[in-house]
């Protein structure tokens, strides 16, 4: 039998309380599947990768078509998945609330809120402290176990100021959020800086620059690689596309030797 929308919720609650974990981020039903056939033990949605299998730039999904997008993926394989709910689409925390509900009611038994709004830029602390405790009551109300990510943006909206990272996170904390997330932190004394700073279990974004055991030495509990998997993805795409157009090579259109494995696997 597969695991029930409860069971999913407890397993992914208790993922933050055990060792380190990578959550890696599939952007179709199709990457869900390989990566749980490879081992991983949850799944994120990443605005970008899904905005970008639409033909679109991050930001363009709407909210109908994202709890489908969490639906597809929670149906793909057995395990969790936490969902970007980017800032909850829609700037009250109503519009926060009926986001966490929509998604829960798809599948997801997680999300991530952001603290930053397209056109109105960064909110106010205490506006998205509001915004989060509206998700927490929301997360709070389902009748499964849902873990709540709040975000804070600044590091990568032009507002790389860590004091400002932390003041949000606190607060976001003192909100109810289950898990603290600041994307954009760069080297393992910033990420140190902040798990020093919060008591919840903070996620990092993976980058280049940073090993896996670099970040688990500055005290983050989960790694998450944002739409970088579906950039890898489209890079070899590209890179395959230009030796046919540039050369009428054809010799990159391999697929990999375990993919039936990992589809049939990750059911």
């Amino acid at each position: 039998m597969p695991p029930t929308q409860h069971e999913k919720g407890a397993a992914f609650r208790a993922l933050h309380d055990g060792e380190p974990f990578v959550i890696p981020n599939p952007w179709d039903a199709g990457s869900a599947k390989v990566l749980a056939g490879m081992g991983f033990r949850a799944l994120a949605s990443t605005s970008s990768g899904f905005a970008f299998t639409l033909g679109r730039p991050d930001g363009a999904a709407t909210l109908d078509e994202v709890v489908e997008h969490a639906g597809a993926l929670d149906r793909a394989t057995s395990l969790p998945v936490s969902v970007d709910l980017e800032n909850g689409y829609g700037p009250t925390p109503p519009d926060v609330a009926e986001a966490i509900a929509r998604v829960a009611g798809a599948g997801a038994v997680g999300a991530s809120i952001e603290d930053y709004d397209a056109g109105d830029g960064l909110y106010p602390r205490e506006r998205a402290a509001e915004r989060v405790a509206a998700a927490v009551e929301a997360a709070r109300g389902l009748d499964v176990p849902f873990t709540l990510t709040a975000r804070a943006e600044n590091h990568i909206r032009g507002h790389p100021d860590l004091d400002d990272t932390i003041t949000r996170l606190q607060a976001y904390e003192r909100a109810g959020a289950d898990v603290l997330y600041a994307p954009g932190l760069r080297t393992a004394e910033e990420i140190r800086t902040v798990c020093d700073a919060v008591s919840k279990p903070v996620n990092v974004l993976a980058h280049r620059g940073l090993t896996m055991s670099e970040i688990v030495a500055a005290g983050a509990q989960r790694v998450s690689v944002g739409g970088a998997l579906t950039w890898a993805a489209a890079g070899a795409l590209v890179a395959a596309a230009e030796q046919i157009r540039d050369h009428g090579d054809f010799s990159a259109l391999v697929a990999p030797t375990q993919l039936r494995e990992w589809l049939a696997a990750g059911g």
